[in-house]
């Protein structure tokens, strides 16, 4: 694949910690306006500019993204600077995770719109028109990617060795956010060796950010119909992209609430879960291993083990868990046949735990939970390779990336 080093837009040393922040897509308007809170430098008030703009304004509506690029100009002047050469980035990021220490290593810098187009960069999820049209418009309005996307690729040991090198100088940043994660990110004395390398990776992958890919790509594509002088040399033909070695990587479990029985009782619903796998008493909420989940109503919670022998394996999509809870539970018995559009079912990342499950149906605000185990790094490669494509929300990277670290500018 190829990539390309770029001239950052970046926070100044002092200001980092204040302006990065959570990624948009992981935060409703109430969420970032108290994330942002007391703090002007915050990028959400660029990413999530409604906060911005009085309670009830449309989060699609031209004032939006006109109040956003006034606020990455503001930023300009008061926070940020500008690289004076192309270079690529290491961005680390350190955490613990349900009591195990977690680290993963990336190399930002940019991939190619074309390669997207192309299916080098690999896909897994489907993308909603709606929200990609809301970040193409903001990419376009901004001139800006303001977030990387999330991308792995099979380890290569080469690539393991130039960063390490990298991370004997001194970093450009180094805090721990609020939520425990420590961020520190190095420039790179060099990408032409980077560069180089990645040209023998065959695939990259899209872990996180299907949509910040998907709008990237799409103002791109009509920054180049625009410009009659297009050359292809052009920054509006390449997005901003954070690259990590797939077995650095944690995927967590996607859970899912739904708010009734679909007119089923208790009894009822457990004999009908009854027939579709082995159902037992569960004296922990997480399902042991593929091919079951653990389910919770009438505070109870129960585990439920497909048969073995039901399940084909050289399926990549259909042996999924998340696709054999839709297609023998959700859909049969409560009644929910598109999961993206049904307002029954909810969803709730593993970060949360099952605790939240419980919270949820103890409070009546939904009616029952399913505790999922989480898709495995493989599978999804699989799946990926396959051209084919996950059930929505199958997938909870953790730790997120930060937003306003590092920016990659169209012009």
């Amino acid at each position: 694949m190829r990539i390309s080093a770029f001239a950052a837009l970046r926070p100044k040393p002092e200001l980092a910690a204040r302006v990065a922040a959570v990624p948009y897509d992981v935060v409703n308007t109430e969420e970032a306006r108290g994330l942002a809170a007391g703090n002007p430098l915050s990028f959400l008030h660029v990413s999530r500019s409604e906060i911005d703009l009085p309670q009830g304004t449309d989060a699609y509506s031209p004032q939006v993204y006109q109040r956003a690029l006034e606020n990455l100009r503001g930023l300009e002047r008061e926070a940020l600077l500008r690289e004076a050469q192309p270079s690529t980035y290491i961005y680390r990021q350190e955490t613990t995770l349900l009591g195990r220490a977690v680290c993963q290593t990336s190399l930002v810098c940019c991939a190619s719109v074309e390669e997207y187009e192309r299916g080098i960069i690999k896909r897994h999820e489907k993308t909603r028109r709606d929200k990609e049209d809301d970040r193409t418009r903001h990419v376009l309005t901004l001139k800006t990617n303001t977030g990387p996307v999330f991308l792995m690729y099979r380890d290569r040991a080469s690539i393991d060795q130039l960063i390490e090198r990298e991370l004997q100088a001194a970093p450009l940043y180094d805090f721990t956010a609020i939520d425990g994660v420590r961020h520190r990110v190095w420039r790179c004395s060099a990408a032409q060796p980077f560069v180089s390398e990645f040209e023998r990776i065959e695939a990259a992958y899209i872990a996180d950010g299907h949509h910040r890919a998907a709008s990237a790509a799409r103002a791109g594509v009509e920054l180049r119909a625009a410009n009659p002088g297009h050359t292809g040399n052009e920054r509006y033909n390449w997005f901003l992209c954070a690259l990590f070695p797939a077995s650095q990587l944690t995927i967590l479990p996607y859970h899912r609430v739904v708010k009734d029985l679909n007119g089923l009782s208790p009894s009822a619903l457990l004999e009908r879960l009854g027939q579709v796998g082995s159902v037992a008493p569960a004296s922990a909420p997480e399902p042991p291993a593929p091919g079951s989940f653990c389910v919770y109503f009438a505070r109870q919670w129960h585990r439920v083990a497909f048969p073995e022998h039901s399940i084909d394996l050289r399926d990549p999509v259909g042996s999924l868990d998340y696709s054999l809870l839709g297609d023998r539970v959700l859909a049969p018995i409560l009644g929910i046949s598109d999961i993206r559009s049904d307002q029954r079912i909810d969803f709730v990342g593993g970060i949360r735990g099952p605790g939240e499950l419980v919270q949820r149906v103890d409070s009546g605000r939904d009616a029952v939970a399913f505790c999922m185990h989480a898709t495995t790094i493989e599978h999804l490669l699989r799946v990926a390779d396959a051209g084919q494509i996950m059930p929505p929300k199958s997938t909870w990277f953790e730790p997120k990336l930060r937003s306003g670290l590092l920016l990659h500018t169209l012009d």
